[in-house]
């Protein structure tokens, strides 16, 4: 009821209606139990599509668009999560692939493990600052014990097998994996096209990827070079310019127009002809100067009408409009080109130079595109990627994406642990050990995060239609019986358990990022004990 009737010392009724019913109010113990129910739902959302054999989730947005994928990062950022601690997880899995771009599954799942063990600990009565110094304990001992069983991988820029090997462990849990190693080879060349190996940094704004539905994934193919989305302008221009000098412009192809709004009189037919040979003239004037300063093709942010386009079609000068601002600058830095924002600028040394610039045409749309190869600047390249439909080509690209990420990963730190949940069953054998030097009771807390760390080999392996607690038992004991830390689930059912053997490896630098990040996560949800909601009144609505 919210309202209580009664009366004053004299007798006179009042009303007392309660304050408290536009507040919702949940706190102690019982606000870290919704809190902790809260995330273990959205991580076991996530936990079906870790692993090589991992399952894809379908979402379809608001406006009927879908998406099919098993990249954590994607699917998080994709449900329209309400509750305030689901949103913690899902800023979770975008910070890991902002900084790592690999590994967005598994810190969602490593999360929800820990929330899970951290609701028994509170069911035993221990109090959530132990449980989360307990848990920070255990993280920093995991994390030594990470650059402990971490192995360096040698490579080079003639010898990048290794580099290769780590892409397709990428690569393995996606949709593209009918051609794995075409787009673990295609990964690797991008990122080493681009790559500054003296300063151990990667550029990935000289990588772009263009999209084409039709074809199938073998068809995608890296060119070194620009792909532009656009065809020339005139369908009787020439479809190949060879030693192209480029004019890149991001001024109109138009006769000058006053800023402000204007009106223009005229009365008679003398004054018509003077402003079309104005025009005319004016036009001219522009494709002279472009052909005098040496260019044989131009590139035009903006549009250009009839007349323009035939006028550059008389004058010989194949031209591109509507070129986007992103593909502006790229070409920019592939061809040495400056971007000239008036033809009064125009001059020899502005001009971009390329080997070939050509018109493609795909399929029997008649959708062209034009691929500018050879260029000045060799560091620019794009990735063509091909697929049987839109899901596809989006969700080839985003793969394409996390592998090259993990190669950029192995450039900045090359050194590695081994997947197959080998390096997480590792950490838990030694936070277990070390638990039993602790007196105090974050040994709890340190047993219930070795715990959680089994969380993700045993759903690799229930996701590989694997008994998950047999799988467990039995990779446990054998790190532990022959001490060979990159045993892990054999996910693949390749019959060598050695992910050394299979070339299974995972960025060293991505595996501590998991551990940190989902720590540091859980502890803020354990310290948070007090939530008042303040509800809208209905007449603030």
């Amino acid at each position: 009821m919210s309202a209580i009737y009664t009366t004053d010392e004299y007798g006179r009724p009042f009303i007392i209606v309660r304050e408290q019913d536009k507040k919702a109010r949940t706190s102690g113990i019982e606000a870290t139990r919704a809190h902790i129910m809260a995330a273990k739902t959205v991580a076991n959302i996530v936990r079906t599509s870790l692993g090589p054999r991992g399952l894809d989730k379908i979402l379809i947005s608001p406006d009927g668009d879908i998406t099919i994928s098993n990249d954590g990062a994607t699917i998080m950022s994709q449900m329209a999560i309400e509750n305030q601690i689901g949103r913690l997880l899902v800023e979770l899995s975008k910070s890991q692939d902002d900084e790592i771009g690999d590994g967005t599954t598994g810190i969602v799942v490593l999360a929800g493990a820990l929330l899970e063990q951290a609701e028994e600990l509170l069911d035993r009565g221990i109090h959530p600052i132990r449980i989360s110094d307990g848990f920070e304990q255990a993280c920093k001992i995991a994390v030594a014990h990470l650059d402990q069983v971490s192995d360096v991988i040698p490579w080079s820029k003639d010898d990048t097998s290794d580099l290769f090997r780590c892409a397709k462990t990428s690569l393995g849990s996606k949709i593209v994996n009918k051609c794995h190693d075409q787009f673990a080879q295609i990964a690797v060349d991008s990122i080493l096209a681009v790559a500054d190996l003296e300063r151990k940094d990667v550029d990935f704004e000289l990588i772009k990827m263009e999209g084409k539905v039709g074809g199938e994934l073998a068809d995608t193919a890296l060119v070194r070079g620009v792909i532009i989305d656009k065809d020339f302008s005139h369908p009787q221009m020439p479809k190949e310019v060879k030693d192209a000098k480029i004019a890149i412009l991001t001024c109109p192809f138009e006769p000058p127009k006053p800023k402000t709004k204007h009106k223009l009189d005229i009365t008679s037919v003398k004054e018509f002809e003077e402003l079309q040979k104005f025009e005319r003239d004016a036009f001219e004037g522009m494709v002279q100067r472009v052909k005098d300063c040496g260019a044989n093709i131009v590139a035009c942010q903006w549009g250009f009408d009839d007349e323009a386009n035939s006028l550059l079609l008389q004058h010989k000068l194949p031209a591109i409009r509507w070129v986007g601002g992103p593909e502006v600058e790229l070409l920019a830095i592939a061809t040495n080109g400056r971007i000239v924002p008036r033809f009064e600028d125009l001059s020899s040394e502005k001009l971009g130079s390329a080997g070939t610039i050509r018109e493609v045409t795909y399929g029997t749309t008649n959708e062209s595109m034009i691929v500018v190869e050879d260029c000045a600047n060799s560091k620019a390249v794009t990735v063509f990627v091909r697929g049987g439909n839109k899901m596809i080509v989006d969700e080839a690209k985003r793969s394409l994406h996390d592998a090259m990420c993990v190669v950029r990963n192995l450039i900045l730190d090359n050194r590695v642990v081994y997947g197959g949940a080998a390096a997480e069953i590792s950490c838990s054998i030694a936070v277990d050990k070390a638990a039993d030097q602790v007196s105090t009771i974050e040994q709890y807390a340190m047993r219930s995060f070795a715990r959680a760390l089994d969380a993700i080999p045993m759903a690799l392996a229930e996701n590989s239609g694997l008994p998950p607690i047999e799988t467990l038992s039995q990779v446990k004991s054998q790190q532990v019986k022959l001490g060979i830390s990159s045993l892990g689930v054999d996910c693949m059912d390749t019959g060598l358990p050695d992910m050394k053997e299979q070339f299974v490896f995972d960025p060293l630098i991505s595996k501590r990022q998991q551990f940190l990040l989902a720590t540091q996560l859980v502890k803020m949800i354990l310290k948070i004990d007090d939530v008042i909601v303040h509800r809208a009144d209905e007449h603030d609505q």
